[in-house]
């Protein structure tokens, strides 16, 4: 028997909790790096105050070795000081209507978003950075207020996600406010589904790398042409989210979904090779538990896939 949505929803919240006070700070500082690339954190080295002084352990950065130190203790220490400015990071989420539509899970895909955010959220505040959470429609840009740690960034988001959903998308909006941001080298997360980019952004999501470590996030919503696209509801009527008109079902056969299916996954490998050439990534799947999984996938590289693997439940495929 398939899972309720909603306890698919907490079992993911669950285990984004876990993550976020099990791992050690040094993993999740290297975890994050892997998203940020070349570009240099503002919290990390510094020669401000000290702060503390322990031993070098294995997952440490070697830049944060004090060789001075070192030598008196006779073995490597990791010098901790006082960083006067914080690194940011920019958390954007389409709000657009058609961001209400459902996907094989039987989730919104505005749900599947929201709790990719909360991964990052939960990383990103145990690094102590400073988070802005941000939604973007075709009426507005709102920057919600977030102060606080992970439980109570749950609840803003969520109380921000009780919403009509009725204006429709504009992520063109959502990209100029990210190239507008005077915060270099901060990370910029960008959250929608897998209908939202097109050619015609290309240049913005350029222009925002050169400054800025980006990911996308890319919600997959279903294929309406599907004889069963919801596999817990075999009998789920398919509406059209703009008109509000069922999908006639003799559009509904499997040629018009491979069709549809074809055309998805060309676009999609076109927008991750336009993403991989600025230097920056993409997480895409269709539920919740999938983006986890590939949010887990994404930042496991060498050593930090050890510590990251227990997370999933399984072993890590490199």
């Amino acid at each position: 028997m398939s899972s309720s949505p909603t306890s698919a929803h907490d079992s993911v919240r669950r285990k984004i909790e876990k993550m976020g006070t099990s791992l050690s700070l040094p993993t999740v500082r290297k975890a994050l790096g892997i998203l940020e690339g070349e570009h240099s954190s503002q919290r990390r080295g510094g020669n401000d105050d000290l702060l503390d002084i322990r031993p070098y352990e294995v997952g440490d950065e070697a830049r944060q070795i004090d060789w001075k130190i070192s030598a008196k203790n006779g073995r490597a220490m990791i010098a901790q000081r006082e960083r006067l400015s914080s690194a940011h990071v920019y958390l954007l989420l389409d709000a657009g209507m058609q961001m209400s539509e459902v996907c094989a899970s039987d989730e919104r895909a505005y749900q599947i978003a929201a709790n990719a955010l909360c991964m990052f959220a939960a990383l990103s505040l145990r690094r102590s950075d400073d988070i802005s959470l941000v939604f973007g429609d075709s009426d507005r840009i709102t920057r919600v207020p977030f102060h606080g740690g992970l439980a109570q960034f749950e609840i803003t988001l969520d109380k921000a996600l009780d919403r009509d959903w009725d204006a429709p998308r504009n992520i063109s909006a959502l990209l100029d406010y990210a190239s507008g941001l005077r915060d270099r080298n901060a990370l910029i997360v960008l959250a929608t589904d897998d209908h939202a980019l097109n050619g015609t952004h290309l240049p913005a999501i350029r222009r925002i790398a050169q400054t800025h470590p980006l990911v996308l996030i890319d919600v997959k919503t279903i294929n309406p042409f599907d004889y069963q696209p919801i596999a817990s509801r075999p009998k789920a009527k398919i509406v059209d989210g703009m008109s509000g008109r069922r999908v006639p079902a003799f559009l509904r056969n499997a040629a018009s979904a491979q069709e549809i299916d074809t055309h998805r996954a060309y676009a999609l490998q076109a927008l991750e090779r336009e993403l991989t050439r600025c230097g920056s990534r993409m997480i895409h799947a269709d539920s919740s538990e999938g983006m986890f999984h590939a949010f887990v996938r994404l930042l496991s590289a060498g050593h930090v896939s050890e510590s990251l693997s227990y997370l999933k439940g399984m072993p890590i495929q490199q």
